[in-house]
């Protein structure tokens, strides 16, 4: 949603997000500065804070104001994710990658997928990009090459979800299911390593995530989210997936013009379909907003609301009708070329604490200690005493 807000104000200047914005993204910084705060961190993910690292790059790449320097910066917090994506790359299973989550006590601690490791692709490549840091660009390589050797981007440009690491610790079982953000993930990072490095297998590589992607997610040059939308069985976070895509299409119309003219259409019906049924009344309790203006979640029956009422519906209605604007928008900075952002390129290198590690025990706490136990003790002579008293 930062994202998205960040580019809302980038596209139309306008600004009356912007407080909120900032407000959120260096709280969710952390103290640590590297988007793993200790109201998130137990349960978070790579993929989850990965979000927020594009989010702070976009910022960055966009020239949205800077924080006050005592908090974190958008290219330095970028660049703290990164740094602990690499180390957290993991080449002892399925010889590469990063699991899903990131800290072994969370369900899918035994799952490698594409979202995570896209995240770690798309950072570099846009790290890559900015800083002009060649070490960015050979892990966005990496990572994008261990996806193709595993078979989670197929030789046709599909993008399957991910791979289990099983008991035997073999990587055999593939997820072939395809998500429009898996596909979109890549095609934004691809774009970005394309237009720093001019190299072939990255326009080939643009060029075929593209042509697979609008095959798979767009009927009627309209984006859907082919494996859930059409039996209405997307959860909550995967009627937010197509809204991503439409983000990257539109950054990679900037970074590699030569596909304006293939994904620009897309954009146009997209928005227009999305408009359409944006005209939906809804429970007051789900939607705060005016009545008749709710957005469904499938714009497949342009003019018809479907009942879905989310934030991630919401969001993707926003993203259809606004990405509309992207080629009245300058194209992303580099540092050597308007950013203002300042970076720290050994952030986050100290690794990430985990959330369960017991702090050693100071004086204090034993002092401490000693007091509760003697009152404990104390406690207990007393009750004693007083039930053979009472006894007497």
């Amino acid at each position: 949603m930062f994202g998205t807000l960040i580019d809302y104000w980038h596209l139309t200047g306008d600004s009356s997000y912007n407080d909120a914005t900032m407000q959120a993204m260096v709280h969710q910084a952390g103290t640590t500065k590297d988007f793993m705060p200790k109201n998130q961190t137990r349960t978070e993910g790579n993929d989850d804070q990965g979000f927020w690292a594009m989010a702070a790059m976009t910022a960055a790449e966009n020239k949205f104001p800077d924080p006050p320097k005592e908090d974190a910066q958008w290219l330095a917090v970028a660049q703290a994710v990164f740094n602990q994506y690499v180390l957290r790359w993991d080449a002892a299973d399925c010889k590469g990658g990063m699991r899903w989550q990131i800290f072994q006590f969370n369900n899918g601690w035994n799952y490698k997928n594409s979202i995570s490791n896209g995240c770690f692709f798309n950072v570099a490549s846009r790290l890559h990009r900015y800083t002009g840091n060649t070490t960015y660009g050979e892990w966005a390589t990496k990572v994008f090459e261990w996806h193709q050797t595993i078979n989670l981007i197929t030789p046709d440009y599909g993008v399957h979800d991910g791979i289990t690491i099983d008991l035997d610790g073999t990587c055999s079982r593939i997820d072939k299911l395809e998500w429009s953000y898996n596909a979109g993930i890549f095609l934004h990072g691809a774009a970005a390593m394309y237009n720093a490095t001019r190299e072939t297998k990255w326009k080939n590589a643009v060029d075929g995530i593209l042509k697979h992607t609008t095959e798979k997610f767009f009927r009627n040059g309209v984006v859907f989210e082919q494996f859930c939308e059409e039996g209405k069985v997307c959860n909550n976070d995967q009627q937010s997936f197509k809204g991503y895509l439409l983000r990257w299409l539109a950054a990679t119309t900037q970074l590699v013009p030569e596909t304006f003219n293939t994904i620009k259409p897309l954009l146009e019906k997209s928005g227009t379909a999305a408009a359409s049924v944006c005209i939906g009344s809804a429970d007051p309790i789900k939607y705060k907003g005016p009545q008749g203006s709710a957005c469904g979640y499938s714009w497949l029956a342009p003019g018809k609301f479907d009942g879905f009422v989310a934030v991630g519906a919401m969001m993707n209605a926003l993203d259809a009708i606004m990405y509309n604007l992207v080629a009245k928008a300058a194209p992303p900075v580099t540092a050597k070329e308007g950013g203002t952002s300042k970076g720290d390129p050994s952030a986050g290198s100290g690794g990430t604490e985990d959330p369960t590690k017991l702090k050693p025990l100071t004086t204090a706490d034993k002092v401490g200690a000693g007091i509760i136990t003697m009152l404990f003790v104390v406690g207990a002579l007393g009750s004693t005493a007083f039930m053979l008293l009472d006894l007497k």
